[in-house]
């Protein structure tokens, strides 16, 4: 299975952006990715995803207009760039394999995440 390891959290103002990524132990065209985000007391959520098959991205509606997946497959590495930061998007991020990229494809049951990377956005 491959191996993730999320980065680039951190403490921002609302309305201010990030960048988070992923670190693949592979991403090839078999491979889809998505990231999740868990808030304090909430189920993780799926936030977007890409196919490493043909680059098709999905995003949910709440982050639609504001975050961009993107990878590079150079560096086996997946991005998540937010923009116009809210609060509520405070959450730990993490990033999991998916086997498909869409709204579907994120109804998984994990039976463990990793450390994720914390994200906090400030009124």
């Amino acid at each position: 299975e491959v191996q993730l390891v999320e980065s680039g959290g951190g403490l921002v103002q609302a309305g201010g952006s990030l960048r988070l990524s992923c670190a693949a132990s592979r991403f090839s065209v078999d491979d889809t990715i998505g990231w999740f985000r868990q808030a304090p007391g909430k189920r993780h959520e799926g936030v977007a995803c890409i196919s490493g098959r043909d680059g098709h991205t999905y995003s949910t509606d709440s982050v639609k207009d504001r975050f961009t997946i993107s990878s590079d497959s150079a560096k086996n590495t997946i991005y998540l760039q937010m923009h116009s930061l809210k609060v509520e998007d405070t959450a730990r991020y993490f990033c999991k394999p998916l086997y498909e990229c869409s709204r579907a494809g994120f109804l998984l049951d994990f039976k463990s995440w990793g450390q994720g990377t914390q994200v906090t956005v400030s009124s």
